[in-house]
């Protein structure tokens, strides 16, 4: 655990003896800021046996997944700590739809405890929301996962990418319709000089197409290398 994060947790448990909080899994004790029980917390799925091109979780180990064999995606690595599922996945729709900054933080304070294993971008930028949807849910809750991440690793982050129409929720999709639904709706501006590497932000990876999108925008506004970087990845369906 970074040096940071132990000092973090100090304070926390400094804070947690006066006002305790509470896992937001199974109302038991929680530590600190991190609202999760140590029990909970080590159910947390971690996604450390994954394709090493896009993070796709593996039964084995192996240098790439099948998918990756046959169409390599057009970032160039990719970071996904943890595999969205149970309690990760309750936890994030908490964050997502129902406002839940507690949620927020506790999923940010896991992503920032786990080293990075890629060499660390220039350059943060989040998925954004279309103005659209962003006027009814009232936050972008890749950004503010993106500002956390950030943060952490001392990295700067600039909120660059556009959507420029309105898409329909990828949940409802399968992996043909996903790909459909983002083609072409991201576009990059940069004011100044454009960084060579840079990594995008996600807070889910399903099938990884709003990320192909983004990395594709990016790289045709002049960025050498574009990582892909999301919470949690999905296993593939089937």
């Amino acid at each position: 655990m970074p040096v940071n994060l132990k000092l973090q947790r100090m304070v926390d448990g400094a804070l947690d003896a006066l006002l305790p909080s509470h896992c937001l899994l199974c109302g038991a004790r929680g530590q600190g800021a991190l609202s999760l029980c140590a029990a909970c917390e080590a159910e947390i799925p971690r996604n450390e046996v994954c394709c090493a091109r896009c993070a796709l979780p593996l039964a084995s180990a192996a240098p790439l997944c099948g998918r990756c064999l046959k169409r390599a995606p057009p970032w160039d690595s990719a970071w996904v700590p943890f595999r969205y599922e149970w309690p990760l996945a309750p936890l994030e729709s908490r964050f997502k739809f129902g406002g839940d900054l507690a949620a927020g933080r506790t999923l940010a304070l896991l992503w920032n405890a786990v080293a990075c294993p890629v060499e660390l971008p220039a350059v943060i930028i989040p998925v954004p929301l279309h103005r659209s949807r962003l006027r009814r849910r009232g936050y972008n809750q890749v950004l503010e996962l993106a500002r956390t991440v950030a943060n952490h690793r001392r990295v700067q982050l600039r909120d660059v990418l556009l959507r420029t129409r309105a898409t329909d929720a990828q949940t409802e999709l399968n992996a043909i319709r996903r790909r459909r639904n983002v083609r072409g709706a991201f576009r990059a501006r940069f004011r100044g000089a454009v960084p060579e590497h840079v990594a995008v932000l996600d807070d889910v990876c399903t099938t990884g197409a709003t990320l192909a999108e983004c990395a594709r925008a990016l790289k045709r506004a002049g960025v050498k290398r574009v990582d892909a970087w999301a919470l949690a990845r999905a296993p593939a369906r089937g």
